[in-house]
């Protein structure tokens, strides 16, 4: 297949982060300061990027504001020519360093919302305060008119909420919600008993957002991920792997989505020893799923093999063990039973206490 150079990098500047959310998609294993590629390297892979033809630059973590040269960062890769979009919780984040990030030409944030109290907000995020602190640089971000998109994770314990959280965006200025329902990888996976919602929940979900969306046009657009599990087809990784994204970890190490790690047959190369243009085209860990050709049956006669590529690797290999396998969302699979049972025994655990992201050195 002719490869078309990637749209967007997700640069995971540290895996350093306040706040211990049970859903983070952080890996397990977290690398602590002393991996985190350094201000000079960062601002090369952002060269390498812009000229292999990225345009939108995801500045991510942990909580990238734990890198006290997150603006010089930023000033890099706007001398690159790339958009940059800060994916923050807004901890860390003051006055005076959205000054100074407003000075090096940020372009946009994307902050996250736990819960739309206190009390949810900061038992989600494992952090008191947090809500308190996310509420006034909220205000900061207003009052300064930078372009904001505001990112809700959903989950079984704030999915009633999202009556609120929309009029918590529109409160916010936001320009964009995010409706971002609960993906299981990372930190997630270990909690997906707890963080799964109800068919009920989701359905109630799909209508509230559809009557918001018309509501509120022209005012506030919506990105709305509904769960995997209760949908009839997966979605395409990624916009299909190797397409049309690509991240790296905080240590240069170039990955085709943010839980391709988890996939143990593949080998990752690193951005340190070699040219992102030849990982993104030359990279066996690209290559291995790219396109259709690879792809098993039934998808290699699905018509369609071209809008879904046959789901998510990462997900297959979670409930299916086996990252080549048709995703089991899909009502086609023959793995599909073993979502049907995670969603029959749904619920079962969902008291139980959550398990906390740790924090990174």
């Amino acid at each position: 297949m002719t490869v078309p150079p990637p749209i967007a990098m997700l640069a995971e500047l540290t895996h350093r982060c306040p706040l211990a959310c049970p859903y983070c998609s952080n890996p397990q294993d977290l690398l602590g300061r002393e991996a985190e590629m350094t201000t000079a390297e960062w601002a090369d892979a952002f060269r390498q990027a812009a000229e292999l033809g990225v345009l939108q630059l995801h500045l991510s973590g942990g909580e990238p504001a734990a890198r006290p040269d997150l603006a010089e960062l930023t000033a890099a890769a706007q001398g690159c020519g790339l958009y940059t979009n800060l994916i923050t919780s807004g901890i860390g984040l003051t006055p005076k360093r959205l000054d100074a990030l407003e000075a090096a030409g940020l372009d946009h944030i994307q902050l996250s919302l736990q819960g739309t109290t206190a009390e949810l907000a900061d038992w989600i995020g494992g952090y008191k305060g947090g809500f308190d602190r996310k509420m006034k640089i909220a205000a900061e971000i207003k009052a300064r008119g930078i372009p904001l998109t505001l990112n809700a994770v959903m989950h079984r314990h704030n999915l009633d909420d999202l009556e609120r959280t929309i009029e918590m965006a529109v409160e916010m200025g936001a320009r964009r919600l995010e409706v971002a329902c609960v993906q299981f990888h990372g930190w997630a996976s270990r909690n997906r008993a707890q963080l799964l919602p109800t068919r009920g929940q989701t359905e109630a979900a799909k209508r509230i957002v559809s009557e918001a969306e018309q509501r509120l046009r022209g005012v506030l657009a919506f990105d709305f991920v509904p769960p995997d599990y209760y949908a009839d087809y997966p979605k395409a990784c990624m916009g299909g792997w190797g397409t049309a994204g690509l991240n790296i970890a905080p240590d240069g190490t170039v990955l085709p989505c943010h839980a391709a790690q988890t996939i143990p047959h593949l080998d990752f190369d690193n951005v340190r020893s070699k040219p992102l243009a030849a990982i993104w085209y030359g990279g066996a860990a690209f290559n291995v799923y790219r396109g259709t050709d690879w792809l098993p049956q039934p998808c290699r006669s699905c018509d369609r093999k071209d809008t879904d590529f046959g789901g998510c690797r990462c997900q297959a290999l979670a409930l299916a063990g086996d990252a080549g396998a048709t995703d089991p969302v899909c009502r086609k699979s023959p793995r599909h039973q073993a979502v049907l049972e995670l969603l029959e025994a749904g619920g079962s655990r969902a008291d139980t206490a959550f398990v906390y992201r740790t924090a990174a050195g």
